[in-house]
């Protein structure tokens, strides 16, 4: 299971290791979004965030009960008392990021409704406040400040064989 604040290359490693384990990969936003017919940037719009969150509590649900690979969550899937309740039975990697390098790599990305506006100081604020749930859940931490996708899969390939 990977986590991390958004940025932090939770999808774009994921896959990369999926395909060196030669595992299936799941991303929970593309499933809600596969499920809910929208982005979840036009859930957060039309349905709310507490929408978003009961939804995506399920599909981590799901994902942590029927997907046998790897699995990134997103970024606020932490946020759900019964999410992290449901990691504690899991292998769980966080890719720790920094702000400056988080908002490099989203930039004014629209797909991320939390960080609309000012990009950097919404990163701030949330990994403020959920860099305590990430290191409750986590039981390996990689950081992925500057360093390459590459760098960041070999970390994890490595930590999760040792």
């Amino acid at each position: 299971m990977l986590i991390g604040a958004p940025g932090a290359g939770k999808s774009t490693v994921g896959r990369r290791v999926a395909e060196r384990l030669q595992v299936p990969f799941i991303d929970t936003d593309l499933l809600i979004e596969a499920e809910s017919g929208m982005s979840v940037a036009d859930m957060f719009v039309e349905l709310g965030e507490p929408e978003f969150r009961i939804r995506e509590e399920e599909a981590v649900r799901r994902a942590l009960d029927e997907h046998t690979g790897i699995v990134a969550l997103g970024g606020g899937a932490i946020l759900s008392e019964r999410t992290r309740e449901l990691l504690a039975e899991h292998t769980v990697v966080w890719l720790r990021v920094n702000v400056s390098d988080a908002a490099s790599r989203v930039g004014m990305n629209q797909a991320r409704p939390l960080l609309l506006g000012n990009v950097r100081g919404r990163l701030t604020q949330l990994l403020n406040e959920r860099t305590p749930l990430y290191e409750s859940v986590a039981t390996i931490t990689v950081d992925t400040d500057g360093r390459a996708v590459r760098e960041v899969t070999s970390s994890v390939l490595a930590a999760v064989a040792a």
